[in-house]
């Protein structure tokens, strides 16, 4: 049965930055059984890892583009790179542009990868999620289901 991986990614101490873990929990216990969910802190090789094993991918993560905060962006990475002008600062050091240019390049990357970013307003330490992405975080996990049941066996 095909792999599909739903990587939620982030700081959960770093105000915006815990948005990809924020979705990723709010998605406990609602994606069909042949998701499987992961949760990281953004380090390259643990995103790297988990797109390896993976025939399908979901990526949620922070950005910082310049669009309003909250603004939520939705790429087919497995089509195109990322805008890597916009998304390859992280504060997780290795930008998730650079990660799945790096899986592309080392033939990792799988054959579906969508990426969902959210406008990030604030990476302050020990703050919240700003509430333009506490607004973002229900309609993202919405979408991530309809993708994810998209990729279901039954659909195939």
């Amino acid at each position: 049965m095909p792999r599909v991986v739903v990587i939620g990614i982030g700081n959960r101490d770093r105000g915006d930055d815990a948005f990809g873990r924020v979705v990723a929990a709010r998605l406990r216990g609602r994606l069909s059984g042949h998701v499987s969910l992961i949760e990281v802190d953004g380090e390259a090789t643990a995103l790297l890892d988990c797109l390896g094993e993976a025939d399908s991918a979901i990526v949620i993560d922070a950005a910082v583009s310049g669009s309003d905060p909250g603004e939520i962006h939705r790429f087919d990475a497995a089509r195109e790179p990322l805008p890597a002008a916009q998304y390859s600062l992280s504060t997780h050091g290795f930008g998730i542009a650079e990660a799945l240019e790096l899986a592309r390049t080392l033939g990792t990357l799988p054959g579906r990868c969508i990426v969902y970013t959210a406008e990030a307003r604030s990476f302050e330490l020990g703050a919240p999620l700003s509430p333009e992405l506490v607004l973002a975080v229900e309609e993202v996990a919405a979408r991530v289901i309809a993708d994810a049941d998209q990729w279901s066996p039954a659909h195939a």
